[in-house]
């Protein structure tokens, strides 16, 4: 059984939280374990979580959903550029699978709800990784 960490950005709750009920579902599904749950104010915080949880004895992945949703400026960009290079990072210094289950950025909150799904997607990825490697 792969034994997984899973990190939640708050920011854009509607969205997440519905991208956290498919990650459960999809980790039921594959009869994965979520040992552990860190819940972070938004996609730009969940680098530090992500690394948290993967320094763990016990834990074989870590997926991350959050969503990135356009505003007037670009900073829906800088958000997305730093948590996703951050989060490659942690997958590789940590030698531990890391997914990623954050949407945006780029999108409006409509496309954001159409994509509550890289939940499940994100967790089938770290179960499948973790199996693999």
């Amino acid at each position: 059984m792969v034994t997984l960490g899973l990190v939640v950005a708050e920011f854009n709750a509607p969205v997440t939280e519905e991208m956290e009920r498919s990650a459960r579902a999809a980790a039921d599904e594959a009869d994965a374990e979520v040992a552990e749950t860190l819940y972070v104010p938004g996609a730009y915080d969940s680098p530090l979580a992500a690394d948290r949880l993967a320094r763990r004895d016990g834990i074989d992945a870590v997926a991350v959903v959050g969503a990135i949703i356009t505003g007037d400026t670009d900073h829906d960009q800088v958000i997305a550029e730093a948590a996703y290079g951050r989060l490659t990072d942690v997958s590789l210094d940590r030698d531990t699978p890391v997914t990623l289950g954050i949407s945006g950025p780029g999108m409006s909150a409509d496309e954001a709800r159409a994509r509550t799904d890289n939940g499940a997607k994100a967790v089938e990825s770290a179960v499948q990784l973790a199996e693999e490697l």
